[in-house]
């Protein structure tokens, strides 16, 4: 019993971590595509010295790093989406857009493995739109920031529905590394046509002190070791456990927000209201997944 109370807050450990990202990627300076190349670049570092601690192989097939790769660019389109929505809005406001990243799996999964959508699909998306409605229509200042954060929900159950049948043909750590070091080189690779947009004046490749100490915590505490350690948990605690948890990682986000940023990480009660509709769809339907499975 204390080895298993033990795992459970090992696993909210790690989705507190997660939930930080959001308050750090404010913290930090340098512009978000600046920021996620050099994550995912010391992320890749980080779990290639993983790797080679625990003797893990590199190897992969010609066909299936094709596929890695191509998944690299929906993480990257994620992670820069995320920071993005964050960073001309608040934190809060992408974590919220993020939380619905369960609506999208629900939806998404049953396209991409030929499946029926479920009622009970169909019922969380209603509400999930009924929430970020609420947001929207009294007086929201931050539309395009909730839009972006929504799509780094869409992109995060998009790449985690591929990775889910990926890991059948290679191991997690493998698909990890390769995903890392494709986002950081597609982003090298974006920069010329990056640097002819009309928003962006000159590239900021040069982070300050702090901005790598809070980007170091990003790969290696928040991807490198919460990832391994969750590969780890997944072996002692229920795939439904972890999902319930990982539903509540929005919600830490926005309170450490209000506690890093204090009053002006303040909403008006109506984003509140919405707020608490998206996160109670997404908590409540594991919980209803699981008693319809039982009750078939």
């Amino acid at each position: 019993m204390i080895a298993k109370t033990r795992d459970y807050i090992h696993l909210h450990l790690l989705v507190f971590l997660w939930g930080f990202t959001a308050v750090l990627g404010k913290l930090i300076s340098i512009p978000s595509v600046e920021m996620v190349f050099y994550r995912t670049l010391l992320a890749a570092i980080g779990m290639g010295a993983i790797m080679l601690l625990l003797k893990k192989s590199f190897q992969i097939s010609g066909s299936l790093l094709a596929k890695v790769l191509a998944t690299s660019v929906i993480v990257a389109i994620h992670w820069i989406s995320f920071f993005v929505s964050g960073k001309i809005s608040n934190p809060s406001t992408s974590l919220v857009g993020f939380a619905t990243c369960s609506f999208w799996a629900a939806i998404l999964e049953p396209i991409l493995k030929r499946k029926k959508i479920a009622a009970i699909e169909i019922a969380l998306g209603v509400v999930v739109l009924i929430g970020l409605g609420i947001i929207l229509t009294f007086d929201f200042k931050h539309p395009l920031g909730l839009i972006l954060g929504v799509i780094s929900g869409l992109t995060a159950a998009w790449f985690s529905i591929i990775n889910s049948k990926l890991v059948h043909q290679v191991n997690a750590y493998t698909i990890t590394f390769y995903e890392m070091l494709g986002a950081c080189l597609l982003i090298l690779i974006f920069m010329p046509l990056y640097i002819q947009l009309p928003m962006v004046d000159q590239l900021n490749l040069v982070p300050a002190t702090s901005d790598w100490f809070y980007i170091a915590i990003m790969a290696w505490a928040c991807s490198v070791y919460a990832f391994s350690a969750s590969i780890n948990l997944s072996k002692k605690i229920s795939v439904f456990m972890i999902q319930l948890a990982l539903n509540l990682e929005p919600l830490y986000g926005i309170v450490l927000a209000l506690l890093v940023f204090g009053q002006q990480e303040v909403m008006n009660w109506q984003f509140y209201v919405g707020t608490a509709i998206v996160l109670s769809a997404v908590i409540i339907y594991p919980i209803l997944k699981r008693t319809q499975g039982d009750a078939a």
